[in-house]
């Protein structure tokens, strides 16, 4: 009877618990890379940064984005895209001059 009681609790609290878990952070990362990536689009030139920080840059542009769209300027969904992957593009564009930067001391440094 416990073990029945025990199979019960995992099969209808923790497994759909781990799978909402699991399709959130999906999902947050889709939104992510489509954010990031239109970002990195909009952008002119080359940015110096990985494909996770594309990710992470475009899920907080995301959020910060959707934050700003819909409870601070009440915009329609449409232009709170645009304002997510321009808070996206803003971080994106600080994030690729960071990391130019670095790269650009790095070499300053080998040449001496």
């Amino acid at each position: 009877m416990l073990v029945l009681i025990v199979v019960l609790i995992v099969l209808l609290i923790v497994l759909p618990l781990v799978g909402w878990t699991l399709w959130l952070l999906l999902s947050a990362a889709l939104v992510g890379l489509v954010i990031g990536g239109l970002a990195r689009l909009v952008l002119p030139g080359r940015q110096d940064i990985g494909i996770l920080s594309t990710i992470v840059i475009g899920w907080i542009g995301s959020v910060f984005g959707s934050l700003l769209g819909r409870h601070v300027a009440h915009t329609g969904t449409f232009l709170t895209v645009l304002i997510e992957i321009g808070v996206a593009a803003v971080l994106v564009a600080v994030a690729s001059s960071a990391m130019g930067n670095v790269a650009a001391r790095r070499n300053a440094s080998l040449r001496r």
